[in-house]
């Protein structure tokens, strides 16, 4: 682990959350496109239930016409996976900067 990727993680992190607040508290033109980061986050997790992965949704994805809530495991593998993804951005990003101090 590189001392360059909990910065970087931390900013991702932070530019996510700044990125998705207007969806909740802010102003209504920001609204909409805050709004697609958030429904794409939260919608993705149907993706892993579709491939099998047990437990996610409620009543196990089957919610007649609506769309089924995470369940309180859902909502863990949801947190976890976009954390993952997120770590390991910025631990490309951190030796990315490194390789390319290393050069320079």
């Amino acid at each position: 682990m590189s001392a360059r990727t909990v910065p970087a993680f931390a900013i991702l992190v932070a530019v996510y959350i700044a990125l998705a607040l207007p969806a909740y508290v802010g102003p209504a033109f920001l609204e909409e496109f805050s709004s697609y980061l958030v429904l794409f986050t939260i919608l993705s997790l149907y993706i892993p239930h579709r491939l099998g992965v047990p437990g996610l949704l409620e009543h196990n994805g089957a919610c007649g016409w609506g769309w089924c809530a995470p369940t309180v495991f859902g909502w863990i593998f949801l947190a976890l996976f976009w954390l993952g993804v997120a770590w390991l951005l910025a631990w490309g990003i951190a030796s990315l900067i490194a390789r390319l101090r290393r050069v320079a």
